[in-house]
């Protein structure tokens, strides 16, 4: 293994043990499935010893113990494919096995009734990524990474001709099933409901096995962005989802719950990172947020006392949409003048101009809000030295992603042609409302229409409520 993760500096290491035809064992190990590989293995470890500790003398440790190590087992494979065959078995085997961890306590309808619609939904991924498989080999003949990727950077260079068609399906049901499988809206009722599940399911779930749908099409790079329209309903439906989740998550009276919609609009903003075609700011993304995840439900108790000074509350003072504007204005001066001296390009770059400004945003808000609770010129000072700062790191690690998987992720900087400027700057209104929203609650508190919007937030706008009818009713018709 040391030797193998020694070549990756000089290209990808490929094993096969078994091969019938493109069908087969082997490992696929690059840097892109290093850097997951590496995630992966360090959250095992740190969830089987935490799960340790915590079901000491409950009676089915052992039996945890198993579907933990067979799920990550299925994880593992997953990640080391070399083909769409073996991806899918562990794509498969990941599902089922952590669909017996959800249902480790049987006697919790709660969590009976979640890890149901979780079933419902996967089996949808599940059809989807068949689809597209059944695709592949009907056009190419092949599910071999190593021959799919060589045939797909022909077609980059050559054009689709004839293959137009079969592309954009194929590509739309990898898309549809990267949305499944990441609890996108509106099938994502099921993630926010698995808390009746041990801590260290939730911790590896939210943390690792919710990302196999950005990983999916991170995996089939070369692939997925031969249809720029499919990418483009890929980055509209995740920046949907990530704003929807973070105006429900303020809403609600569970930390556990915030987070889980917190993991709900991450999986969104990596969604649309991967739309916009910035892989290496989504694969940045996605490990950066699996650790915080796995920190924030494994250290719950800290996790509460930590997000409570930022949850929404009704009352307190609310920040005037100018003064707001005119934060976010500076901040994204402040913003482009670091992008700038550190040379990030963001013309033609959509993933980053986005990802740019959603950070403007972020340092926006926080500003705005200490300079509301302590003014004067020292706060002032201090947010734009500790906010600079954060902006440089931020960029600099966007820059390193780049430079560290170019050999295995192109960032597309030219994606979305379909939409093209009007779906970046629809993109940017969308989170720039959603920044408004949450800047204004405090003044709406007392206002009647703003409590009943509240209320249907808090209950998610009700399409939990239909997502339980439906597996209730599917689950009678048996």
């Amino acid at each position: 293994m040391l030797g193998s993760l020694v070549g990756l500096s000089v290209g990808t290491v490929h094993h096969r043990w078994l091969d019938l035809g493109g069908l087969g064992i082997g490992v696929w190990l690059d840097r892109l499935s290093a850097v997951v590989l590496a995630l992966v293995a360090f959250l095992l470890v740190v969830v089987a010893r935490f799960a340790r500790g915590y079901l000491e003398g409950d009676p089915g440790q052992g039996r945890f113990s198993r579907w933990l190590a067979l799920t990550g087992g299925s994880v593992l494979v997953l990640v080391l494919a070399d083909n769409l065959a073996q991806f899918f078995a562990g794509w498969l085997a990941t599902s089922l096995c952590l669909h017996r961890l959800l249902v480790f306590h049987p006697e919790r309808s709660a969590g009976r009734l979640a890890a149901r619609k979780k079933f419902m939904v996967s089996r949808l991924g599940d059809l989807c990524l068949l689809g597209a498989m059944g695709l592949v080999w009907a056009r190419f003949g092949t599910w071999d990474f190593e021959a799919l990727f060589r045939i797909a950077r022909g077609l980059h260079g050559s054009g689709l001709g004839a293959d137009a068609a079969w592309i954009h399906g194929t590509v739309g049901l990898l898309v549809a099933g990267a949305l499944l499988k990441s609890a996108q809206f509106p099938f994502h009722s099921w993630l926010p409901d698995t808390m009746e599940t041990p801590t260290p399911v939730s911790a590896l779930m939210h943390a690792g096995i919710i990302n196999a749908g950005g990983f999916l099409i991170l995996r089939l790079e070369p692939l997925a962005t031969l249809s720029p329209g499919s990418m483009a309903v890929l980055a509209l439906v995740g920046a949907f989802t990530a704003v929807f989740a973070s105006v429900v998550a303020l809403t609600q009276a569970s930390v556990k719950r915030a987070l889980a919609f917190s993991t709900v609009g991450q999986m969104g903003f990596m969604m649309l990172e991967c739309g916009l075609g910035a892989f290496p700011l989504a694969l940045l993304h996605l490990v950066s947020h699996s650790l915080y995840k796995a920190h924030a439900f494994l250290a719950s108790g800290g996790a509460v006392s930590r997000a409570e000074p930022h949850r929404a509350r009704l009352g307190g003072e609310a920040v005037g949409p100018l003064v707001l504007l005119f934060a976010v204005g500076v901040a994204a001066c402040g913003v482009l003048g670091i992008a700038s001296v550190m040379r990030v390009e963001l013309r033609g770059h959509p993933g980053t101009l986005v990802g740019t400004g959603v950070l403007a945003m972020s340092l926006a808000h926080v500003g705005v809000h200490a300079l509301s609770r302590r003014p004067g010129a020292a706060t002032l000072l201090g947010l734009g030295a500790g906010g600079g700062l954060l902006a440089a790191a931020s960029l600099g690690l966007h820059r390193a992603a780049e430079w560290w998987l170019a050999p295995v992720l192109v960032a597309h900087h030219g994606l979305p042609p379909v939409g093209g400027t009007p779906l970046v700057a629809a993109i940017l209104v969308l989170f720039l409302a959603a920044l408004a929203l949450q800047a204004v609650v405090p003044g709406l508190a007392e206002r009647p229409a703003f409590r009943s919007l509240y209320v249907h937030a808090r209950n998610g706008f009700y399409i939990n409520t239909l997502a339980n009818r439906m597996a209730g009713a599917l689950r009678a018709s048996k």
